[in-house]
């Protein structure tokens, strides 16, 4: 199967918390970063997700927002430090693409965005991604 999500990252259930209707999942990413899920918890169960378990993270670029500095009382859980590899800007659109450990990312960010972050090549960022917008495929 092919799939449109442009980040998809390979790692290891290391616990999952269920709760009534969802579950917390969190995840060790190839690179040694944390990543943490929020799912159904019937989703969970149906992909058997068990610490150990194999997964991929999958996020929607549009749903990777991106930070040059430090950034504090975020409820934002996923905060994954990287470094801004390519640039392409539309008239309307940014497709930023960003070097993170064991891996890459795109953001897809208004154009006004990318100018008023100045983003460019070698540009350190933080990826932020809230744990609803992860998606996890069982490998």
């Amino acid at each position: 199967m092919s799939l449109s999500i442009r980040n998809q990252l390979p790692g290891t259930v290391t616990a999952v918390t269920p709760g009534e209707a969802m579950a917390t999942v969190k995840v060790r990413l190839a690179g040694g970063q944390n990543l943490t899920a929020a799912i159904t918890r019937e989703a969970a169960d149906d992909l058997g997700l068990t610490a150990g378990s194999a997964v991929r993270a999958l996020v929607k670029s549009t749903e990777v927002s991106l930070a040059v500095a430090p950034v504090e009382g975020l409820s934002i859980r996923n905060r994954l430090p990287g470094t801004v590899t390519a640039v392409a800007t539309g008239d309307a659109m940014a497709t930023v693409r960003i070097t993170v450990e064991g891996g890459e990312l795109t953001a897809a960010i208004t154009r006004e965005a990318a100018e008023d972050l100045a983003l460019a090549a070698g540009t350190p960022v933080v990826a932020l991604i809230k744990s609803t917008e992860v998606s996890l495929a069982a490998e």
